[in-house]
């Protein structure tokens, strides 16, 4: 939870981390529902899971390498789910591009 993941997200968000020093997207709902609320408009679904079983609470993104990230608040486990996420979703992007140019002979070394 640190400079380095609010940067990811803040990538993610469109958002130069020059400007986001300040970034609270691990300690505030306010920065980090928004977040959620463009993974889901990406077509995956969100889940907030409180274990009785275990007394963990866990953050799932559906359809994802995500499964179930778990935190000791709501607030962790989502941010955690939210990283993870986000890294998966980049390099899925980036591999996706890469057989699309490999595909359409394009050629991105010139």
């Amino acid at each position: 939870q640190g400079v380095n993941d609010n940067k990811v997200i803040a990538g993610f968000m469109g958002n130069e981390w020059w400007m986001m020093e300040d970034a609270k997207f691990h300690t505030s709902w306010d920065w980090l529902m928004p977040v959620v609320e463009k993974i889901e408009s990406l077509g995956y679904d969100t889940e907030l899971v409180n274990r009785l079983d275990d007394g963990g609470i866990y953050f799932c993104i559906n359809d994802s390498a995500v499964k179930a990230s778990y935190g000791k608040t709501k607030i962790e486990a989502t941010y955690k789910a939210v990283v993870e996420f986000i890294e998966w979703y980049n390099i899925k992007e980036a591999t996706e591009d890469e057989a699309s140019d490999m595909l359409y002979g394009v050629d991105n070394n010139q």
